[in-house]
């Protein structure tokens, strides 16, 4: 009789030991469901300045293009620089899902330098002049098409640029686009015909910069015309300024261009909107993590923005630093 019972709570421990795993595996599912189920929460941070697009409709696209099944949002009007950047940093605090920049480049620099090294991811409606970042990413400029590719929720994973204690997303610069950004911002009027008019305004009087590079004690004294590091392919309006960059290889480019005459200017405006200016006579493109480089001149942009900066720069890409929301190829 001992050994019957004995042998009959070991059998109901073993079933119900299998039960208890049963059970246990089924709850994980539910609960995994139910994750994935949950509404995720987004922020829309709406630069009211940017391009040259209205935006009063901005609000009404939003709501009747937004997956309401998927997302709870928010939207915020920015009220002056700088701004973006503090509901950025805020939306992390508050573990926000997404926060989704709708303006120009500058407007997604300030949002995006902000979620770096967060898991709140960056989304772009590009409303901007130029919307460099948003070109390379296949990000569509029609909003729209730009919500739906958020409801997709394609992430993947940027490296980012730091350089001294600056970062930025897409491009920087430290020659002739340099002094071209900082005109661009001082004037009222936007635009890519804005743009333009101050491209050939200082093209003309422009001087060459002196730079010294730096790489792994290989150091490298010229003259440029542009000085540019790019971790993505292009300035803004399919003006591509290097065409082979990745955003997620783990590396960024250094494009140089190198002082030329009048005669080239035609040649080289072609090239580099034909994605070609890394076979121009003029240009040099160097591949690397880390860089020193020295300049002539203390003015830079980054991702479009006018920055002052020291005459010393350290400069490291950040690899996979930044989620952010993507087109499909």
């Amino acid at each position: 009789m001992a050994l019957f019972l004995k042998l009959a709570f070991k059998k109901f421990w073993a079933i119900s030991k299998k039960m208890t795993i049963f059970e246990h595996k089924r709850i994980l599912r539910m609960l995994d469901q139910q994750q994935k189920n949950m509404k995720k929460t987004i922020w829309f941070i709406v630069n009211p300045i940017s391009g040259v697009r209205r935006k009063d409709d901005i609000p009404g696209l939003i709501h009747a293009h937004l997956d309401h099944e998927l997302f709870d949002y928010e939207i915020l009007k920015t009220t002056h620089k700088g701004h973006a950047i503090d509901l950025a940093l805020e939306a992390v605090k508050q573990h926000i899902d997404v926060v989704c920049a709708v303006g120009g480049d500058g407007s997604v620099h300030e949002v995006g330098t902000a979620l770096i090294g967060s898991q709140t991811r960056l989304a772009v409606l590009p409303i901007g002049s130029g919307n460099g970042l948003a070109r390379h990413m296949l990000i569509p400029r029609d909003v729209r098409k730009a919500i739906q590719c958020i409801n997709e929720l394609n992430d993947i994973q940027m490296d980012t640029v730091l350089v001294n204690d600056k970062p930025f997303l897409g491009v920087g610069g430290y020659g002739l686009d340099a002094v071209i950004a900082k005109k661009f911002d001082e004037d009222k009027k936007r635009g890519f015909l804005t743009y333009i008019k101050h491209v050939l305004k200082e093209f003309f009087k422009y001087n060459p910069m002196n730079i010294s590079i730096d790489m792994n004690g290989q150091v490298k004294k010229m003259p440029v015309v542009l000085c540019t590091i790019a971790n993505t392919s292009e300035f803004g309006n399919g003006f591509v300024v290097s065409p082979k960059s990745d955003a997620t290889d783990g590396k960024i480019e250094l494009i140089i261009l190198k002082p030329f005459s009048a005669w080239g200017i035609p040649r080289i405006i072609y090239q580099f909107f034909t994605k070609r200016s890394d076979q121009s006579i003029y240009t040099e493109v160097i591949s690397f993590e880390k860089a020193k480089i020295s300049l002539s001149k203390g003015i830079a942009h980054y991702d479009g923005e006018p920055v002052a900066v020291r005459k010393e720069l350290n400069v490291q890409v950040v690899p996979k630093s930044l989620h952010i929301l993507v087109g499909k190829k």
